[in-house]
């Protein structure tokens, strides 16, 4: 639900990965153009290029394709849903919740959580603003989630802004706090100041399988296999004082990301 990454460590791969299995310093001086070829960027428009939402027709092509894949995939599992939030029952949570799940599992969690919370909720997922981010809004949105544009790297700030403007909308948020770049399963605190300025609770999402294959990608993403047994588990709340002290941040941080490393057991 939020943004993967499958190649390199630093980089935020495509979902068509997904699919197959799933300065400031002295200027440079300007090159003349060859006829018929775009103007050089000065530095205030390079710097706006690498800040820019960026996707077109053929990423959102690819996501939708992606989306319904992972769709038809998913629709084998078995799947086993454990809810200690309450999460499920629409009487549950009058106000939006923020979902924390690790990277590695972005491909589990949107079409069990469409089959059992989707009817009665709505998401938003937080993805980059480069071109793979528009193939990633593009296959949330096969599950009915929306997406704000902006992540660690890029329109942070913005980004930050979007998911607060949903949640006063009433939808959702769903956070890898470990993406889009790692380090693998570590919390990062932006999750926490989220849930501290906005006042809404953090549902831990866990999963576990049956039969599952792991990517030598930087977060060792998780593949179900078809007609695994997949175990999905909404932990308990956590919620986050607006006034909390900077050690209760961190055990806040630290409480979370030991929640989201534990097993799924059956039942």
């Amino acid at each position: 639900m939020a943004a993967a990454s499958f190649g390199r460590p630093g980089e935020e791969a495509t979902l068509s990965n997904l699919a197959v299995a799933a300065s400031i310093g002295s200027r440079a001086p300007e090159k003349a153009c060859a006829p018929g070829d775009p103007p050089a960027m000065n530095n205030k428009a390079q710097a706006h290029h690498r800040h820019a939402i960026r996707g077109d027709e053929r990423s959102r092509r690819l996501g939708r394709a992606t989306g319904w894949l992972i769709r038809g995939w998913a629709a084998t599992w078995r799947v086993r849903v454990r809810d200690d939030a309450g999460i499920c029952d629409p009487s549950n949570f009058p106000g939006p919740v923020i979902y924390a799940l690790w990277h590695d599992i972005i491909s589990t969690v949107p079409p069990v959580w469409r089959r059992h919370v989707g009817g009665h909720r709505r998401a938003v997922v937080l993805t980059s603003a480069s071109r793979d981010g528009a193939v990633l809004e593009a296959a949330m949105g096969v599950f009915g989630i929306d997406a704000v544009r902006g992540s660690s790297s890029r329109r942070a700030v913005a980004g930050l802004i979007g998911l607060r403007q949903a949640m006063r909308e009433g939808r959702d948020a769903c956070i890898t706090p470990d993406g889009p770049r790692g380090p693998r399963h570590v919390c990062q605190p932006g999750i926490i100041k989220l849930a501290q300025t906005t006042g809404a609770p953090i549902i831990p999402i866990r999963a576990g399988y049956s039969s599952s294959r792991r990517l030598t990608t930087w977060d060792r993403f998780i593949i179900p296999m078809p007609c695994a047994v997949v175990r999905l588990c909404f932990g308990r709340p956590v919620f986050i004082a607006k006034d909390a002290a900077d050690a209760e941040f961190q055990a806040a941080r630290e409480g979370l990301e030991r929640e989201l490393d534990l097993p799924v057991e059956d039942e």
